[in-house]
């Protein structure tokens, strides 16, 4: 019982820090069950996709309310995203924990450095990002002022494939390729790692396939608890999920990024994100040292 209200409280403190950095959490419970709870990475990695399902689950209404999301162009990738996924979540099975170890640590090291660059340029819009970014792993370039809207007056190449079917009023499609390889990466991000896949799904449709920003971080949104679902089966079929942390870690995070949506434009983001690459940082280093075998 204590055990479980730990994990609620955890999830929560992760939920509302991850929200108000427009992440889902993702990149943060893995750590959090690993090093503070010593579940094994796997498991860890089986319950933050379980988190992730939850956190997009919540955010999908938002955005497809406020009709911001592309869906339809969310469900074409999705279909790439899905094998990447497929592939991740067998293939992560075969892999030594230290290898993962590893690999999560190269990935946190790359998120640290791109927040810390973001928090040096730019600060949120007060009540924009925040709400809008909850419970995704996109935040990281999704953060309005760290990537550059296409000019509005720029010259367009039309396209005459299936994709054109899918962009928006006020913009085209390109390179429909990258924007399938892309997907098949993002879901293997997302399977092996236990994220969203955001931080690949958004660079690759704002700036491989020409989407505005904001578009793409909602459509990532949507697309990260279908991503999640498919490599959470395979984690379950092979016992990789312990429901018993799985089930009070996700319920916490759902209420502290409901929590973090709600208090973001009161906060200096830039504060936040400062603290939050010396937390990547050091969970970078402990990871590192998992991959290495020292202590």
């Amino acid at each position: 019982m204590e055990i479980s209200l730990f994990l609620i409280a955890g999830g929560i403190g992760v939920g509302i820090f991850g929200s108000l950095l427009g992440l889902g959490g993702g990149i943060l419970i893995v750590p959090f069950l690993t090093l503070i709870f010593n579940l094994p990475l796997r498991d860890a990695i089986g319950v933050s996709l379980v988190c992730v399902i939850m956190t997009s689950g919540a955010a999908a209404g938002v955005f497809l309310e406020r009709r911001v999301a592309n869906l339809r162009l969310g469900m074409v990738l999705e279909l790439f995203t899905a094998i990447g996924a497929l592939i991740g979540g067998l293939v992560a099975f075969l892999l030594d924990q230290r290898v993962l170890a590893g690999l999560f640590a190269v990935l946190m090291a790359y998120v640290a450095i791109t927040m810390f660059r973001a928090a040096g340029r730019t600060t949120p819009v007060a009540g924009e990002s925040t709400a809008e970014l909850a419970a995704s792993d996109s935040g990281l370039a999704a953060a309005p002022g760290d990537v550059a809207e296409p000019p509005a007056t720029a010259p367009v190449a039309v396209q005459r494939t299936f994709f054109q079917g899918l962009a928006g009023a006020d913009y085209e499609i390109h390179r429909p390729l990258a924007g399938a390889v892309g997907s098949v990466g993002a879901g293997l991000v997302s399977a092996l790692l236990g994220v969203g896949g955001g931080i690949v799904k958004v660079p690759v449709m704002h700036l491989a396939m020409g989407v505005p920003l904001r578009v793409a971080t909602a459509t990532s949104n949507l697309m990260i608890g279908i991503t999640a679902s498919t490599s959470a089966i395979i984690y379950l079929i092979r016992g990789g999920i312990d429901p018993f942390v799985a089930g009070p870690t996700a319920v916490g995070v759902f209420v502290g990024a409901s929590i973090g949506s709600r208090i973001g434009h009161r906060i200096d983001l830039r504060v936040l994100r400062f603290l939050f690459v010396a937390i990547l940082a050091y969970t970078a280093f402990q990871m590192a040292r998992r991959a290495l075998g020292i202590g």
